[in-house]
């Protein structure tokens, strides 16, 4: 039987379990190495590919692979490249032939988000456009759960128990502290446009009493009375008031309360930190000592803390996208398929890629609560599955131990190129 070597690549903002992912397409990729040869893995995304700076995965060792399970962060190196269309930039698509042709790639592994997966599906039309045969399968991954089709996105749920655990923990030391301290504390949780990892911070509460007291969400429109007026009731109740808001909170008129005025690689707009300006509101309008924090990266590299069920999903879509490949499939996603809430049971489908690219999934409506400020039960049995399970990392001299890749390059054979 003729073999044909992959290609697997890291795209966008990295989670504490896409090395699971990458983790799952190795180790299925060197089971089947009757049928596929070598796999070749693109040193910072796409851009590895385009510049052949493409790392041979043969020379780590099976336990170096295995330990990817296990290690946060992005082990090949990952970006922020978004590819133009065929029509517009063809010899961009000409030079990942070439490369693709020199090294005898005929399988494209990309394992990201939203902008990932446009990437994948235009890498996916080689074939039709250009003539060269090449299935490419989109490997699901984003912190932000906003990936369509799928009933979650693999990354999320690591994120989501880090930072329900981070409101549970700072709400007792807030409560500790406030009757001569800090009566206000609020958490800045990552999601631009879609609020699930704010919203996971209310399953700090098991009764969704509080706290936290409130959950601001890009879904509801920000009005600063009625979010003043609520934080002072908590205060005079209780002594003390939690919020979790999300970076994309928003005012009615689509405006960011924090917009820096800047867009990133994607085109997104770049957000300066939501938690210091509604701090700056809370002095203002109530005057109570408040403190805030931003999660910022260390909610998606909380290796230590990543949900069970979360790891095992992230590496059986790596599976899953070499079955793919290997059945002849081309364009597609392994997604995620909930078949059960009590007890919690998934499995996996493929989803067709046209439907998942330049796709966003919000929060539904019934998942939040009715005044805006909290998850509702719906929300609750939603992401209360995603969230369970530990899976811990090896630790040595107290702290955990990562995998080590020696990230060997494979010779180049083309010209340089430049970007």
């Amino acid at each position: 039987m003729t073999t044909h070597n992959a290609f697997y690549a890291q795209s966008g903002g990295v989670t504490a379990v896409i090395n699971a992912s990458a983790c799952g397409v190795i180790e299925t990729c060197r089971q089947y190495s009757d049928r596929i040869g070598k796999l070749y893995a693109g040193h910072n995304g796409i851009i590895g590919a385009l510049t052949e700076d493409l790392i041979d995965t043969a020379s780590e060792s099976d336990e170096a692979i295995a330990a990817l399970r296990y290690t946060p962060g992005g082990a090949f190196g990952s970006c922020r490249y978004k590819l133009k269309d065929i029509e517009t930039h063809r010899s961009q698509y000409e030079r990942l032939i070439e490369v693709f042709k020199a090294h005898d790639i005929r399988y494209f592994f990309y394992n990201g988000g939203g902008d990932s997966a446009d990437t994948c599906l235009k890498i996916s039309h080689l074939s039709d456009h250009m003539g060269y045969p090449l299935q490419a399968i989109h490997v699901p991954k984003t912190v932000d759960n906003d990936l369509p089709i799928t009933d979650n996105s693999p990354g999320f749920g690591s994120v989501a128990k880090y930072i329900a655990t981070s409101t549970r923990e700072t709400a007792l030391d807030i409560a500790s502290m406030c009757s001569t301290s800090t009566k206000v504390f609020i958490l800045e949780a990552m999601g631009r446009h879609a609020g699930w990892i704010a919203a996971a911070g209310a399953l700090a509460s098991e009764d969704g009493a509080g706290p936290p007291h409130m959950v601001l969400l890009p879904e509801v429109p920000f009005d600063r009375q009625r979010v003043m007026d609520h934080i002072d009731a908590a205060v005079r109740k209780e002594g003390y008031c939690v919020v979790v808001v999300s970076e994309g909170a928003r005012y009615k008129d689509g405006t960011f309360l924090s917009d820096a005025g800047n867009t990133d690689a994607f085109g997104h707009r770049q957000l300066g930190g939501v938690s210091p300006t509604l701090a700056g509101m809370v002095k203002q309008d109530l005057g109570y000592k408040y403190h805030w924090a931003v999660a910022d990266y260390l909610q998606r590299a909380a290796r230590h803390l990543a949900a069970g069920v979360d790891v095992e999903q992230a590496w059986a879509v790596g599976r899953r996208a070499v079955e793919c490949a290997l059945e002849g499939k081309n364009a597609v996603m392994p997604a995620i398929r909930r078949d059960s809430d009590d007890p919690y049971r998934w499995s996996l489908f493929d989803a067709p890629l046209e439907e998942v690219a330049n796709h966003e999934k919000f929060m539904p409506d019934d998942f939040i609560r009715e005044d805006g400020y909290g998850i509702s039960d719906a929300g609750r049995r939603y992401l209360n599955p995603l969230i369970q399970g530990e899976d811990f990392p090896p630790f040595e001299n107290g702290l955990p131990k990562f995998a080590r890749l020696k990230l060997e390059r494979v010779p180049r054979k083309l010209a340089e190129y430049k970007l």
